[in-house]
């Protein structure tokens, strides 16, 4: 995914608990977030049945992003891909949806 500034700390933590909340998920921690100097934030969030990835790489232009979502329970695709969208301010976006049914 690809937006057009850089993220901060507060933003990742925002999103990564507001996924949480659209998804239903239930959180056993805080979201931890870690700037590295040479590429970027990663995040993660721990949830009861599962948990979320945060990746970008503010180091170029514009800034690549990735979230990789992991999780035992059924959620809607659409509303995270959407939500996704608004809140990081993406100018683009690719999601996929991968089950092992």
């Amino acid at each position: 995914c690809l937006r057009n500034e850089p993220f901060t700390a507060e933003e990742i933590d925002k999103y990564l608990i507001g996924l949480g909340e659209v998804t239903d998920m239930i959180p056993l921690a805080k979201p931890f977030t870690h700037l590295s100097e040479t590429y970027g934030w990663s995040g993660w969030m721990h949830w009861e049945t599962s948990g979320v990835h945060f990746y970008s790489w503010d180091k170029r232009s514009p800034v690549f992003f990735s979230v990789d979502l992991y999780t035992c329970k059924k959620f809607d695709p659409k509303v995270v891909h959407d939500f996704t969208e608004k809140r990081l301010k993406a100018t683009h976006i690719v999601s996929k949806e991968v089950t092992l049914d």
